[in-house]
């Protein structure tokens, strides 16, 4: 069969206590989220995009998961975000670690 089985898609629940001050910093970038694309969403609903932007901005990440030193099965395989772009880089793309992460979310 072409299509291989997918994979695990059961959502996993991730509880946290954050400092006033990053708190404040989500609801500031919920902020400018509404501003920018004239929708507002709840800091709950953009932390998982932003951490999936995080980590596929973390060259070093990327390269342990590729080198197995990841424990996400998905990890090391082109894969796309949850924004449907592709989260693998170009052939002779530069891998500076200041350059932020391309991601804008929809």
């Amino acid at each position: 069969m072409k299509l291989s089985k997918l994979p695990d898609r059961t959502p996993v629940k991730l509880s946290t206590t954050l400092t006033p001050n990053l708190a404040a910093r989500l609801r500031d970038y919920a902020d400018l989220y509404a501003e920018t694309y004239g929708t507002r969403e709840e800091v709950a609903d953009l932390v998982p995009f932003m951490l999936e932007a995080f980590l596929d901005g973390d060259a070093d990440f990327r390269r342990a998961s590729r080198a197995g030193g990841a424990k996400d099965p998905m990890i090391g395989t082109p894969r796309r975000s949850l924004n449907n772009q592709s989260t693998e880089k170009e052939p002779g793309e530069s891998s500076s670690k200041s350059k932020e992460p391309s991601y804008r979310p929809h």
